[in-house]
């Protein structure tokens, strides 16, 4: 098969992905929480805003680019944190952050990543994020901030919406563990995928990365399962927030926010951005998808706080309508783990690809030129 040829969206590198990654872990990415209703309205709502399509307009020129917390980029995206990256390839995280790096858009390293922020830093050659959840280890949270810092991470992305972690059924019968249950059924499995048992062969890196060896007394996964499944800090609050901001010090990104006093919260607090997230459909099943909330949080806060969008983006027309409604930045995150997990580095950097040629062409048949130009009069409602 010319796999070059056959991979033109992003539904392409999902199907290759499917094909290569062992079940439970193609599930971790590719599932909701509950009845998976949010995880689909996040999709299925975006597809509502139809384009404003406009002729003999002179669009000679166009660029798609922006800038993103001060920085120059090659488009306004930049890729969501994502845990066990490594686990969709072999060192996955640094394929990611390589990609991104070299495409020109942030990459956001999750804590719950397999490679730790000192393996991404010691393979990359520029800085990225670092996104974090609040742990009830107020030590460990502090060293992490501080490894964040000692590895020149540019900003830091607090997650505000995993005190509890939602229900999601497949992982629950997949008995998702890392490195994986050996129950015969995902022996099976694995059998059936070579090339991902042959990269995880070659590496040293399978377990999460910014924990074992860091946190107090965890030096191994059997330990670490119990004290993760502990530490997320369900006293969280805008006083932790400004915890974390102090101890920090850089720029730092609120993440999961979905309602206007939420927003409103966020910029009080001297955040730098927010992030429209519903944790991709993966917490609350049955909130409102993340592009409905974004126009009242947009006319809450958009003039003074960098509103970013995430959840549901499959392509560069769904990066120009989150823009059209206000969003100053789109995330990623399923679009580049099915790129990871389909190809590796190539295949984030496809992904990159596909999406800004997509929203490069959109811009063109709605007669704009440039990010600044796409406002909501370039969108249309479905009736």
């Amino acid at each position: 098969m010319n796999i070059d040829r056959n991979i033109t969206a992003i539904e392409d590198l999902r199907v290759l992905a499917r094909r290569r990654v062992p079940r439970m872990f193609y599930d971790y990415v590719d599932c909701g929480s509950w009845s998976e209703a949010t995880y689909r309205a996040n999709s299925s709502d975006l597809s509502n805003w139809e384009f404003r399509q406009r002729v003999a307009v002179n669009i000679e020129g166009r660029s798609t680019a922006a800038t993103l917390l001060g920085g120059p980029v090659t488009m306004p995206l930049a890729l969501s944190p994502a845990g066990l990256a490594g686990m969709q390839c072999a060192d996955g995280e640094i394929f990611a952050a390589r990609a991104a790096l070299a495409f020109g858009v942030p990459f956001t390293l999750s804590t719950m990543s397999v490679c730790s922020i000192e393996d991404v830093a010691e393979a990359t050659r520029r800085p990225f994020w670092f996104q974090l959840y609040m742990m009830k280890d107020r030590t460990f949270m502090g060293d992490l901030i501080d490894r964040a810092k000692a590895a020149g991470c540019s900003a830091l992305v607090l997650t505000l919406d995993l005190q509890v972690q939602g229900q999601r059924h497949k992982d629950i019968k997949n008995g998702l563990s890392t490195p994986p249950r050996l129950t015969l059924a995902n022996m099976v499995n694995l059998l059936t995928k070579p090339r991902w048992c042959w990269g995880m062969l070659r590496t040293k890196r399978r377990t999460f990365g910014n924990i074992v060896g860091h946190a107090p007394d965890i030096d191994d996964t059997s330990s670490m399962a119990l004290w993760v499944s502990e530490q997320f800090d369900q006293a969280l609050d805008w006083d932790a927030v400004d915890w974390v901001k102090a101890r920090w010090g850089g720029k730092l990104i609120l993440k999961g926010i979905m309602d206007p006093e939420d927003a409103r919260r966020a910029m009080a607090s001297g955040a730098d951005a927010i992030v429209v997230s519903n944790h991709g459909g993966r917490q609350l099943d049955g909130a409102p998808s993340s592009i409905r909330a974004l126009p009242a949080i947009i006319d809450a806060v958009g003039s003074h706080l960098e509103v970013h969008f995430d959840s549901g983006v499959r392509s560069g027309q769904d990066v120009f309508r989150a823009l059209a409604l206000g969003a100053r930045g789109v995330h990623i995150g399923r679009a580049y783990m099915y790129g990871l997990g389909a190809l590796g580095e190539d295949g984030v950097a496809r992904c990159l690809r596909i999406i800004n040629k997509e929203l490069d062409l959109t811009m063109a048949l709605c007669g704009v030129r440039t990010i600044e130009e796409i406002t909501r009069d370039t969108i249309i409602p479905r009736n």
